[in-house]
């Protein structure tokens, strides 16, 4: 076995080795998964953290925002997920409103996230507001990713999705809530759609690792959404996707030839039945 390929075997990733990462310098790999089969692969391969994200709603429910996405839907996909890992560290998104409320809200929602599914980790979206939730999360137990930059759960705030924190005092209380997030105890913080050069400086303010969706190769490690990286959301595009597949033409061919199989008498062909 090359040593290339020994770096990569599937290994047992906490939120403790996450962390070390930074410190060693190792890149972390994150993209998202919903369910059992995509899970299984990506544990299959070696990727460090699989997140379950509320983005289930765009690319699995076919909402347009991820605001309709429910606790029970992401204990649903958490559960699929979980049977099909045994090395990657799950981490599940908390939709929207199910711990902005209150930390009695988020300790209940967050709570039943861990106890029914058993995954690694609960991610929560904001800065400094939110922190006195996390803190409390994580004294009882319930290790928290951050996310800042674009927050798709304000997307009614934002009113868009372009590149947040490109002015100076916006990057500024960015810079001050991954501060507060990391002082609060979070162990890593996805950083999305914000300039390189703040991803930088943020992940040089901070001790705790920062992913990065659109935020440059300064950041600690990388995430996206499994179905954009495979082709298969072919009507969206942005710049911070690379396409590692083209599979939604890919899966429109086999299903054309299925089709005409069907059609036209050749399958099943003897040896295809019983």
């Amino acid at each position: 076995m090359s040593t290339a390929q020994a770096d990569h075997r599937p290994r047992v990733v906490t939120t403790r080795s996450v962390m070390n990462m930074k410190k060693t310098g190792e890149k972390i790999t994150a993209l998202t998964g919903y369910d059992f089969l995509i899970a299984r692969l990506l544990d299959q391969v070696g990727i460090d953290i699989i997140l379950v994200g509320d983005s289930l709603g765009n690319v699995v429910q076919g909402h347009e925002t991820t605001l309709p996405v429910t606790v029970d839907d992401m204990i649903y996909h958490a559960k699929a997920v979980k049977r099909a890992v045994k090395n990657a560290l799950i981490v599940v998104d908390m939709p929207f409103m199910s711990y902005q409320t209150s930390v009695d809200d988020a300790v209940r929602n967050c709570g039943r996230v861990m106890k029914e599914v058993g995954v690694g980790a609960v991610k929560l979206e904001g800065g400094a507001h939110i922190a006195e939730i996390v803190r409390h999360l994580v004294r009882i137990g319930i290790p928290v990713m951050g996310h800042l930059g674009l927050t798709p759960q304000a997307i009614n705030k934002f009113g868009t999705y372009e590149v947040r924190a490109t002015e100076e005092g916006e990057a500024a209380e960015l810079i001050a809530d991954a501060k507060v997030l990391a002082e609060a105890g979070a162990f890593s913080i996805v950083l999305e759609k914000i300039p390189s050069e703040l991803a930088r400086r943020v992940t040089a303010a901070v001790p705790v690792p920062t992913i990065g969706i659109g935020a440059g190769a300064g950041c600690d490690g990388q995430v996206l959404v499994v179905y954009d990286m495979l082709g298969m959301t072919e009507e969206f595009k942005p710049r911070f996707v690379r396409r590692y597949g083209e599979m939604a033409e890919g899966m429109r061919a086999a299903f054309r030839r299925y089709i005409a199989d069907v059609k036209g008498g050749e399958f099943p062909r003897r040896e295809e039945s019983y």
